[in-house]
């Protein structure tokens, strides 16, 4: 089943503050500013897939001290989101951060910029199937440098797959960094640690497709 979501509409609720996507939105960026708070010195790596109007990274990224360590890839499939990232992006002096439009499931969508130090999937598991959940998970080490941290989302509605999928980045090894819920509130955000060792990215490959999903990204 294709996606047919209008994914401009749907960031209209990022603007008000006590919405669910606002909520999710600080957590995220907090769980941003930590991984670059903790970060050695030096240059840092980041990709961010499905990455929307970029407002998660680049939000953070406006006012943070290592903001100029930082080369990112935002990638995005939605042209008016492209563009919005684009705009936000030019009013910051982050001359190492780049939105591309393209599709994130594909692996080629991130030759040259990975290994990544920061790995953001948000948005995602909400809207593909449950096997393509695991491909990603077991995809995503080709994306990491070591030691790298991926933060990612999922709502808890039934079928509630937060568990496994935290099960699967445990198999893939990955150490939980934190599991951040909200009460009365259905998302959830992940971070975990990469511990492994970099396999090189595998092009050509899809990891991901989006569908119609029942709950938001």
């Amino acid at each position: 089943m294709s996606d047919t979501r209008d994914w401009w509409a749907w960031h209209e609720p990022y603007d008000d503050p006590s919405s669910g996507l606002a909520q999710r939105l600080r957590i995220v960026q907090r769980r941003i500013r930590d991984t670059l708070d903790h970060a050695p010195p030096g240059p840092l790596h980041a990709v961010s897939l499905c990455a929307g109007q970029g407002r998660d990274l680049l939000g953070v990224l406006a006012d943070h001290p290592r903001r100029h360590d930082v080369t990112a890839r935002l990638v995005e499939l939605d042209d008016r989101n492209v563009a919005a990232a684009r705009a936000a992006l030019a009013s910051l002096d982050l001359p190492d951060v780049t939105v591309v439009p393209g599709d994130a499931g594909l692996t080629d969508s991130y030759a040259g910029a990975v290994p990544a130090d920061l790995v953001l999937a948000c948005g995602i598991f909400g809207n593909i199937t449950e096997d393509d959940i695991r491909r990603t998970v077991a995809g995503l080490p080709e994306l990491c440098a070591a030691g790298a941290t991926v933060i990612w989302t999922r709502h808890r509605l039934p079928p509630d797959l937060t568990g496994p999928i935290r099960q699967w980045f445990d198999a893939e090894q990955f150490d939980e960094v934190g599991f951040d819920t909200v009460e009365d509130a259905p998302f959830s955000v992940g971070t975990h640690r990469f511990h492994g060792v970099p396999p090189s990215l595998a092009p050509g490959r899809r990891l991901f497709c989006f569908v119609d999903p029942s709950e938001g990204r």
